[in-house]
């Protein structure tokens, strides 16, 4: 087993196994914080390295490329994210109301303690359109059956307006996703500098859900 320090150490199985679980979430999280700082695309493999206090090598060693840790990253965060996401759309406990805010906040939180995650997202879903869908789809597909029963409830007693689910979570994705996907460019439009983005995040906390339910209503 190589160290980070390049020393050798002879472990146990088990052991090495644990060891080499511990040295890879020790470069993943290294990586976060650089793609954090300077964006997947601007971050090296040697700032990667030198933020972990592991040699270069043994990134390449657990990753290979740059690339192939960027999709660790991707796949360790949609592992965080989607369970939970999935676990609000199909609770029967809890009402369209009451999922909408807790989508909307699990969302912006998720994306703002990684802004690069989004905008790396939509570039490889253009360069890599399979190899994306696929980690996307690893933890299954959107539960819909819960959320078509209330969409259905709803429009029936005409509090809501009759919309298919597919089409609630499109619309919602879209809302959520796209000013992370194009921060950079609505930043410029729009003229913020960093405290006004965070601040315009805490208003989008505030004022979405209830711009979504009033898109609902007849």
């Amino acid at each position: 087993m190589v160290k980070p320090n390049g020393s050798t150490k002879r472990l146990t199985p088990v052991a090495r196994g644990h060891a080499d679980l511990e040295t890879r979430d020790l470069i993943l999280d290294a990586a976060d914080r650089v793609f954090i700082r300077k964006g997947t695309a601007s971050g090296r493999t040697q700032e990667i390295a030198d933020e972990a206090g592991v040699n270069k090598a043994l990134v390449h060693y657990y990753f290979g490329t740059k690339a192939a840790l960027a999709d660790a990253i991707f796949a360790r965060a949609l592992g965080m994210l989607v369970p939970r996401i999935f676990g609000i759309l199909a609770d029967p406990n809890r009402s369209i109301e009451q999922k909408v805010p807790a989508i909307v906040k699990e969302q912006i939180d998720f994306h703002t303690a990684r802004p690069y995650l989004a905008g790396y997202m939509i570039a490889e879903l253009h360069a890599h359109p399979e190899r994306i869908a696929r980690m996307m789809t690893a933890h299954g597909r959107v539960p819909l059956d819960v959320l078509r029963r209330q969409l259905q409830e709803g429009a029936r007693a005409r509090k809501l307006r009759r919309i298919a689910p597919e089409q609630f979570v499109a619309n919602l994705m879209g809302l959520l996703l796209f000013p992370f996907a194009i921060r950079p460019a609505l930043c410029e439009l729009l003229g913020f500098d960093s405290d006004r983005w965070q601040a315009f995040l805490e208003e989008r906390r505030r004022v979405l859900p209830d711009f979504v339910m009033a898109g609902l209503r007849p």
